[in-house]
């Protein structure tokens, strides 16, 4: 059975299944049918089902041009029907890991997808985790959801764990572009793995097993957060002592080797880089150890909001006005600039805070036209408010939370009364500075 999915991976014949058609399965799904693959796109939103039906698209680095492209060449259909799912010989996971209320990792996505296979669950096919997750998840956690048939992993079926690396709105750096590291439940499913993403993919790295491979994702995001967590902490010092901390880091990375440029912000976002590193806390617990360098960059990050808060009220006290009252607008509400996705963005605790203190609210997101409904965060319905001279004017602070390109920001501080600057977007604005302060 195995020879033969092999085959047909190499002559890219087989049918490529994808659970989860958001920001990591669709552009998933663009790989593999460019190509050459058939696919199938699986999601329990009969909503994204009938749009991608309809050759639409919900996001913005997946355009509607695309889907439109994928169904009429005739090898990509979507479903919201779990029996599909055996017609395919590989299927993908791709579903959210979230944190749960205490900080706990949140596998029920994981579990109720591997549920949801063993329905159809047939011998030859090939499941690849992708999701985000702590090592041991995929040997521990789905392998016996999916061996409750009775077929059993590196005989009947086969089972491997390639972490996503996505990064949205990097117009560089594809799916398709960017190298994965696969870690197969044995040599024949590593085997079969790499096969299949060599297809699509620029390069495949085989790790020794899935937990390596679950591991070196953990690595990657935490390594980021650490670092993050350091600038967030030097800017606090910095601003003090009346140093830019922007300025700092220019200077810093001019150095050729040691040193790698990471910079600070209203707080983390993402779905990767605020989560991952409390599933490795999470797993040392388990293993009676503490991380207490991971730990507290998580501490870090998490009062960045609080900080730009504070900042905003020294702001606003200087011109004689307290934040109750105060007409507030925040420019971003996606996690980062050029992007749609809102995934755990500071903007939504950044709006919470304001709403405590009183703040009359709103806010301004090219890509992002309503304020979607956010897990942990109870906010009010709100539209993206136009950005003309004449509002910019009635406000009494604008808070710049993400530097969309799309902004223009000679144009923003000119009209805007007070300007607070969290991500240096104002850099290069050449009048009107003295409104302007960093956060």
């Amino acid at each position: 059975m195995s020879q033969t999915l092999l085959e047909r991976l190499n002559q890219r014949q087989a049918l490529i299944g994808v659970i989860g058609l958001g920001y990591v399965g669709l552009p998933l799904i663009d790989a593999f049918f460019q190509a050459g693959f058939p696919t199938l796109g699986f999601d329990i939103d009969p909503k994204k089902v009938e749009q991608l039906n309809a050759g639409k698209s919900y996001i913005k680095h997946v355009s509607s041009a695309r889907v439109s492209e994928w169904r009429e060449s005739g090898r990509f259909e979507a479903t919201d029907d779990p029996q599909r799912l055996g017609t395919a010989d590989v299927v993908i996971i791709c579903v959210p890991t979230p944190l749960t209320e205490s900080r706990d990792p949140d596998l029920s996505y994981i579990v109720g997808t591997g549920e949801t296979i063993v329905r159809s669950l047939r011998p030859g096919q090939l499941i690849v985790l992708e999701s985000t997750t702590y090592p041991t998840t995929t040997r521990d956690v789905l392998l016996p959801i999916l061996e409750s048939t009775g077929l059993k992993a590196g005989s009947d079926f086969h089972l491997a764990y390639s972490p996503e690396r996505e990064d949205p709105g990097n117009p560089v750096y594809s799916a398709a572009k960017i190298p994965k590291v696969v870690g197969g439940y044995d040599a024949t499913s590593l085997e079969l793995a790499c096969a299949l993403y060599s297809q699509a993919v620029v390069k495949v790295i085989p790790a020794e097993n899935m937990e390596v491979a679950e591991a070196a994702k953990i690595l990657e995001n935490t390594y980021r957060a650490v670092n993050i967590a350091l600038v967030n902490e030097l800017k606090v010092l910095f601003d003090r002592m009346g140093i830019d901390i922007w300025s700092v880091i220019e200077a810093a990375k001019t150095k050729p080797f040691g040193f790698q440029a990471f910079y600070p912000g209203p707080g983390l976002g993402g779905h990767c880089i605020p989560i991952d590193p409390f599933y490795l806390t999470w797993l040392a617990r388990r293993q009676g150890l503490s991380t207490r360098f991971i730990e507290l960059a998580g501490e870090v990050n998490s009062r960045m909001p609080e900080y730009v808060i504070q900042r905003l009220g020294d702001f606003l006290n200087d011109e004689g006005k307290p934040i109750r009252g105060s007409r507030i607008c925040i420019l971003g509400a996606a996690y980062k600039k050029d992007v749609d996705d809102p995934r755990e963005s500071p903007s939504f605790h950044l709006m919470e805070l304001l709403l405590q203190r009183g703040a009359v609210l709103t806010y301004n997101d090219p890509h992002i036209p309503e304020l979607p409904s956010v897990r942990h965060h109870h906010l009010p319905a709100m539209s993206s408010q136009e950005l003309t001279p004449e509002f910019l004017s009635q406000q009494d602070c604008v808070l710049i939370a993400t530097d969309h390109s799309s902004y223009d920001y000679e144009m923003i501080v000119k009209h805007s009364h007070l300007v607070l600057d969290t991500r240096n977007a104002t850099a290069r604005v050449n009048q009107g500075m003295e409104k302007v302060r960093k956060a």
